[in-house]
């Protein structure tokens, strides 16, 4: 049955003819991929040669590389298993799920199913279950020519990165960093703690993982050792792993913008039933939210059967001061994220935010002022009393522009206390918040405005 066909018109079945001519290209099944079942992925990797098979599954995230091995034969898992390092072994073994656990670690040797044990203590989110425990490691009173030879002899066994060589003491406690170009300028003879850095970035094995990210971005890493309440050595993350990181942070925040829960598997391979869930108890939320919008117009509804004219600008003014939370809720959320502000700024942030809300208002509210008065003396019936039409509607909009900026910039600071991820302040959130107040305040104007003259 022929397969799918990829971005660029690749299939599986135009892949294995080309597999045959020695001419299938590894872009060329990257294309396809997102469009494949596992059977018809199997099947693109098998036709590859082994070399840029091994490569390209190497690349995958955990997520396809935990499918793709309980969906191999018992016989092809070993081998494709023992291409990953540990730490990577942990990240599939989480995505696998506890029923498959123990087959995957019957895969493992006795040494590396220790290490990976090890690290699936740790928390999926935490530094400890993002590191690797296989770091070139040095003693202090090694002279620099024996640490050269030592780190040639550990490179043999696969450490993570050999760029650089943490120094701990006997009881593995961090005393310092060492570049292995700084050990080859030193002159031979000369002892590493009289090379090593001992000011040494580090991070703790409960660390949240975007934390450690930030660490990265702050001081321009490339790796940073991971230590223990006690300051002893436990392992180092490395920079291909915070890309990673920062690729499902970003894709986790952008799905909530949205006004969903985060995905756990890629788009095409989650299932009906997980995408519904995700998408569903948000909109859920979101539809109580519309009723209450609902319940607020209808309490108004005798003003605007005297006044239908008020009913005609309510979509105007709501999606005005939706339109601002939004943008402040994503300002004062990626704030966050980049650690730029701190649930202890959110005072400052709403002086900020309340000056910006002001002044968005003031020009927002006077072009609809003048909208209404030049349109209703034009081209449109407005009444006699456009004017003061035009002012209600122009207060209208300074306050919920006003609201929704507070509400959006105030929102995540109150997720955040209760414990919630602030990304959640998401806007469609933000956006049925906002209508609420929205309608209030609009017919709070009119009737303040409009008693005695059209109500």
């Amino acid at each position: 049955m022929p397969l799918p066909s990829g971005p660029q018109g690749v299939g599986i079945t135009a892949a294995q003819a080309a597999a045959e001519d020695e001419e299938l290209a590894v872009d060329e099944l990257r294309d396809a991929w997102p469009l494949l079942d596992l059977e018809e992925r199997s099947d693109g990797l098998r036709v590859l040669p082994r070399e840029d098979a091994e490569e390209f599954f190497i690349g995958l995230t955990p997520a396809d590389q935990a499918a793709l091995l309980v969906h191999f034969r018992a016989g092809q898992r070993r081998q494709w298993m023992r291409l990953l390092e540990p730490d990577d072994v942990a990240d599939v073994i989480q995505q696998a799920g506890n029923v498959h656990r123990a087959m995957l670690l019957g895969l493992l040797d006795a040494p590396t199913r220790k290490e990976v044990l090890a690290l699936l203590a740790y928390e999926e989110d935490e530094a400890g279950g993002l590191m690797s425990t296989r770091y070139a490691r040095l003693r202090p009173q090694m002279t620099a020519d024996e640490a050269i030879s030592y780190l040639r002899q550990q490179a043999r066994h696969k450490v993570e990165t050999i760029y650089y060589a943490y120094v701990v003491d006997h009881d593995q406690l961090l005393l310092g960093v060492v570049s292995f170009r700084d050990l080859f300028s030193a002159d031979p003879k000369t002892i590493v703690a009289e090379v090593m850095e001992t000011d040494v970035v580090r991070v703790s094995e409960e660390m949240d993982q975007e934390t450690v990210s930030r660490v990265f971005a702050e001081h321009d890493l490339t790796v940073v050792p991971v230590v223990d309440a006690e300051g002893k050595m436990k392992g180092i993350v490395t920079v291909d792993d915070i890309v990673d990181v920062v690729q499902e942070e970003a894709t986790e925040d952008a799905q909530k913008f949205g006004g969903m829960s985060a995905l756990e598997s890629p788009y095409l391979m989650s299932s009906r039933s997980e995408m519904l869930k995700k998408r569903g108890v948000w909109l859920i939320v979101l539809l109580f939210g519309s009723m209450l919008t609902a319940s607020a117009m209808t309490s108004f509804q005798g003003q605007i059967d005297l006044v239908p004219l008020l009913a005609v600008f309510i979509p105007m003014i709501v999606s005005t001061g939706g339109n601002s939370g939004s943008q402040a809720s994503t300002l004062v959320i990626r704030a966050m994220a980049l650690g730029e502000v701190r649930a202890s700024d959110w005072w400052l942030v709403m002086r900020r935010e309340f000056i910006n809300g002001l002044t968005l208002g003031l020009v927002l509210g006077v072009i609809s002022f003048f909208r209404i008065v030049i349109w209703g003396g034009t081209f449109a019936d407005y009444g006699t009393h456009f004017v003061i039409v035009g002012i209600v509607i122009g207060l209208s909009v300074l306050g919920c522009v006003l609201c929704g900026t507070l509400a959006g910039a105030m929102l995540p600071f109150v997720l955040r206390k209760v414990g919630a991820d602030p990304a959640s302040a998401s806007a469609p959130f933000v956006a049925t918040v906002v209508d609420v107040s929205g309608i209030l305040i609009y017919f709070g104007v009119a009737n303040l405005l409009l008693r005695g003259l059209l109500l």
